[in-house]
């Protein structure tokens, strides 16, 4: 945690007297500020806590120079033109950034949006706008002469803004504190809980600290490892947060007691952590290894806990001094002031995620203050091209996704592609730092495949979209002609080629069975929603059949009811089913209370609930369907491939992973062809877990053809 030394300086001169010899242009701004600017013990803390994080004297002096325009601005307009036109844009963002802080303590319907984004732009144009306002904002927290709304105010703009921000960028030292300030003014019952706790017991936790340092100091001498030392203390705030994250007493939390040891080289890190676990026996799942897989602000440490003297826990943080620096100080570790220097991969992914905010939406302004949240909390990975550029994608995406994210044009051509030089699949999730190649053809051939859900090709809804505006400008007869494919596919591998198809166009809000072939080719419905709702309209089964086991087979039906939802707290009340997302039995829902149509049920992962929580979360309830969620089905599917070691465990892995159940299995190999034939009965949920099912056994290497059996 950054703190100023005792007797700190109350005003510029004196600040200017400890400092000793100045730049010019440092110098030059106390000049014009130590005799105008009001609260100039603010102004020597910026400066203190700008000098911790590195900053050159143009970002010291740009602070001061902002000072004096808010204070005196006809001499800050008069003394304007004469400054060089870095130190004018260096002002100019924190000009832009307080206009924002207003609009963000109003919280007006309308303009927010384009404040941030003006806020935004002025950080983009020099990175060290970012670290003047962080700065700014804790020599505020510290202060906070101020009456009490202003200051709740204050806590929630560095709660949604500030503290994320420092967080995203790496910058450890300023996070920390900015996060327990704010916690203390907008919850100062539950942080004065969790203070008396840790200082009830504080002596003896240091002593504790004290005798684990000394033993674990000689375990490294006698093990030749050259260490530096040292008690890491905890914050109040991510005490609280741990123990709502894991719904943990204060007593049950393993890393209250930590120690942290810094070393010289990575190979001195892992040997450090031998000796660790060679000295205390570590606890089970508690180890982290930030090292080999950084996270995506760059953080890097070896983190484990143990059982360590009179069987306390404690935890144990391992990195080298470089690591620590860089994890202190995040970006700013990494900043370089003169143009020319050499890249830095991990700096530059930084850059790419701030302009990444900028980018045109075009969705409500309204919700842009919840996704510049949503952004800065969101885990990303941050990918190279070959040419070194960097590119961000949220956690989960795969390289087809990349390959859209990097141009539409790119996805579509996509044949295949390399991660730090080795072909994998188009379903490969990459993870922060990999480069990666995308192999394309001379001309675009998506495959409609890439927009089944259940092939995991495409996890971003930005590259189905492209993907779907592909497909829509090719013929409407071909659209057509593709769907009926798919759709008389799923009728047979699903064994319902006579159900009654004739509802199916209305319940999906479409005019005509053309139109719903169309939406099924292009994604917007899937063959498991049909099978879901062609499993309402199917007709009672043959009485049951014996399989080769002997075990009896019945494919049950029953009835499920839309209306059948469960409303947790509250009872039953008026529902409606939202057409955006188009909700059935069985599917993860959520309510939303709406003005006048009662709660408007939505899928759980649907992109409009998500938009309306950010804007009003106090309206999101949770719902539940009713009694035909518990239902469950026996059926007999029947699969044909060629046979290859290792098939039958592919499939009864890819049956369990699918939380079905096997009741009965048998198989016959056909010798003179080397075709395998296997029977299964399980029991599922619905059709649509089904659907989904065959799906994927139907994507397994040498499988031929899968399909339900047993119904006339």
């Amino acid at each position: 945690m950054v703190q100023t030394v005792p007797g700190v300086p109350v005003n510029l001169d004196t600040w200017r007297a400890r400092a000793g010899r100045l730049p010019s242009a440092l110098a030059e701004a106390l000049d014009a500020c130590a005799a105008r600017v009001v609260n100039q013990a603010e102004c020597c803390d910026v400066l203190d806590l700008l000098g911790v994080l590195g900053c050159d004297a143009q970002t010291q002096a740009a602070a001061l120079w902002f000072e004096l325009a808010r204070v005196d601005p006809v001499l800050w307009a008069a003394r304007r033109a004469g400054l060089p036109a870095e130190l004018q844009r260096l002002v100019d963002g924190q000009q832009a950034a307080e206009q924002v802080w207003a609009l963000h303590a109003q919280r007006p319907p309308q303009g927010a949006a384009e404040g941030l984004r003006r806020l935004l732009l002025a950080i983009v144009r020099d990175l060290r706008v970012v670290f003047v306002l962080l700065a700014r904002q804790l020599a505020r927290m510290r202060a906070a002469a101020l009456p009490e709304g202003e200051r709740q105010a204050l806590a929630r703009l560095t709660r949604d803004i500030h503290a994320p921000l420092a967080n995203r960028l790496g910058i450890w030292q300023l996070k920390w504190e900015l996060e327990d300030l704010a916690f203390r003014h907008l919850q100062p019952d539950t942080y004065r809980r969790i203070a008396d706790l840790l200082d009830e017991r504080r002596a003896d936790r240091e002593a504790f600290i004290r005798d684990s340092l000394a033993e674990l100091q000689r375990a490294l001498a006698a093990a030749g490892i050259q260490a530096e030392l040292a008690g890491r203390p905890k914050h109040i705030y991510s005490i609280w947060k741990k123990m709502q994250r894991k719904a943990l007493d204060f007593s049950d939390l393993y890393d209250i007691r930590a120690v942290r040891v810094l070393v010289d080289s990575i190979t001195d890190c892992y040997a450090a952590l031998g000796v660790v676990h060679s000295l205390w026996p570590h606890l089970p799942g508690e180890f982290d290894d930030y090292i080999a897989r950084p996270k995506a602000n760059g953080y890097q440490s070896l983190h484990t806990a143990v059982i360590g003297p009179e069987g306390k826990t404690l935890e144990v943080q391992i990195r080298t001094h470089a690591m620590h620096r860089a994890n202190e100080l995040g970006v700013a570790a990494h900043w370089r002031y003169k143009e020319g220097g050499s890249g830095d991969a991990e700096f530059e992914a930084k850059i790419a995620w701030m302009r990444k905010l900028l980018e045109p939406r075009g969705e409500d302004d309204s919700t842009l203050a919840a996704e510049l949240q949503t952004e800065l909390l969101e885990d990303r990975v941050y990918l190279l091209t070959p040419k070194g550029e960097v590119f961000d994608l949220a956690r989960g995406a795969t390289v087809l996704d990349f390959a859209y994210l990097v141009h539409t044009e790119v996805g579509h051509r996509c044949r295949g592609a390399k991660v730090n030089g080795r072909i994998v699949p188009l379903t490969f999730q990459p993870q922060s730092g990999d480069r990666v190649e995308i192999l394309t053809g001379k001309v675009a051939e998506p495959s409609r495949d890439w927009l089944s859900p259940h092939h995991g090709y495409l996890n971003t809804a930005r590259a189905k979209d492209k993907l779907r505006a592909w497909f829509r400008k090719i013929a409407h007869d071909a659209n057509v002609a593709a769907g009926r494919g798919m759709f008389e596919r799923e009728l047979k591998r699903l064994a319902l080629t006579h159900a009654d198809v004739n509802r199916l166009p209305a319940h999906f809000h479409l005019k005509s069975h053309d139109e719903l072939l169309v939406a099924l080719a292009l994604g917007e419905v899937t063959p498991g929603q049909i099978a879901r709702v062609l499993q309402e309209a199917a007709q009672p089964p043959e009485p049951p059949a014996v399989t080769q086991s002997g075990a009896p087979v019945a494919s049950r039906h029953a009835t499920l009811d839309h209306s059948a939802l469960r409303i947790e707290g509250i009872g039953n009340l008026l529902t409606t089913l939202a057409r955006c997302c188009q909700p059935l039995p069985g599917d993860p829902v959520r309510g939303f209370i709406t003005k006048g149509r009662g709660v408007s049920v939505h899928r759980a992962d649907c992109g409009s609930l998500a938009r309306l929580a950010r804007r009003d979360p106090d309206r999101v309830i949770e719902v539940s369907w009713g009694s035909a969620a518990s239902q469950a089905y026996e059926v007999d599917i029947e699969l044909r491939g060629y046979d290859r070691k290792g098939l039958q465990k592919d499939v009864t892995s890819v049956v369990s992973n699918a939380g079905t159940h096997i009741i009965a299995s048998s198989s016959r190999l056909f010798v003179h062809t080397g075709e395998v034939e296997m029977r299964f009965t399980l029991r599922v949920r619905d059709f649509e877990q089904l659907s989904t099912l065959l799906g994927k056994l139907l994507a397994l290497p040498n499988v031929l053809d899968v399909r339900r059996v047993g119904v006339g």
